[in-house]
């Protein structure tokens, strides 16, 4: 659970950064537009699963500043008995800048999110297939083998937190995990801290899912690759939040037991929806919008 502030520098970095002097780098940017977004994984992929029909259970480590995002969640209807409040610390936060070039300078400031760990899994939680998503490092890995030892099936997803985890731990995650999915750049780093190909890593799960933006993604399950299209989307305005819709829809299909094609296809389909809205949880569709959607994109019905 994070939030999101952005704000957007009406000119070029490269302008106001002089490179011989890097070294005594002491600058300020102007920002007159700004906005505050509620974000973080285990918010946007809550917030997509809830617009498919899903009952989402978030869990995740918050800090003082949470209630108007718990006020957000109880509208929602999205159940929060799981979310720890820890004192005396701030809610996860980015905080971006972009310029006329979408180049980014980002700040985050995990905050809460380092006493993950305070939070525990069980066969209580009555939870059907989990996600471990980005979060803190002792929480990842303590929850990871807390779902195998409940026998609770869930998608490793390390994100931005792969560069914590050394090549040893990533191959326990792996090994504990039932799917993994990444990006093409954290397939790459995958590949390179635990010197095996995701191709081989397939093999150890039940499905490894690689997204690549513009270009689709794939689904690497039982000795086959399924290639997945991108949907046209109606405009391309922000991509954050995208991975998480489309992990939102490999939660969906797997616990509905769609076949990989679909699954992956309902992924797509809202990283689609999601990208014409800035925000990671601005887009809007009804359920029924959204199964009109599928079935135009890929000509049969699924939702």
């Amino acid at each position: 659970m994070a939030y999101d502030t952005i704000m957007v520098f009406p000119d070029r970095f490269k302008n106001h950064l002089l490179a011989d002097q890097l070294h005594i780098l002491n600058v300020c940017f102007l920002t007159p537009e700004m906005r505050r977004e509620f974000g973080g994984c285990a918010g946007n992929i809550a917030y997509n699963l809830k617009l498919l029909g899903g009952d989402p259970l978030l869990m995740a480590a918050v800090g003082d500043d949470i209630d108007p995002y718990l006020s957000r969640l109880q509208r929602l209807g999205i159940d929060q008995a799981h979310l720890r409040r820890i004192p005396e610390q701030f809610t996860a936060q980015a905080f971006i800048t972009t310029d006329l070039d979408d180049n980014q300078i980002t700040a985050f400031h995990p905050g809460a999110m380092n006493f993950s760990h305070h939070n525990h899994i069980s066969n209580k939680l009555g939870a059907r297939l989990a996600i471990i998503a980005p979060d803190g490092r002792d929480g990842m890995l303590q929850h990871a083998r807390e779902c195998a030892d409940a026998n609770i099936p869930f998608i490793f997803d390390p994100g931005q937190g792969l560069p914590m985890f050394s090549g040893a731990e990533l191959d326990e995650l792996i090994d504990l995990a039932d799917y993994v999915a990444v990006n093409d750049y954290e397939g790459k780093m995958l590949e390179e801290k635990t010197g095996h190909s995701l191709e081989k890593i397939a093999t150890r799960v039940q499905a490894l899912i690689q997204t690549m933006g513009g270009e689709g993604s794939v689904i690497h399950a039982k000795g086959k690759t399924v290639s997945i299209p991108v949907v046209p989307a109606d405009a391309v305005l922000d991509p954050t939040g995208c991975g998480d819709a489309y992990r939102a829809g490999l939660l969906y299909g797997i616990t509905q037991a769609w076949d990989w094609e679909s699954t992956g296809r309902l992924g797509a389909l809202l990283g689609s929806i999601k990208i014409a809205h800035r925000g990671a949880q601005n887009h809007a569709p009804s359920r029924d919008t959204l199964a009109a959607a599928f079935k135009q994109a890929f000509g049969y019905a699924a939702l």
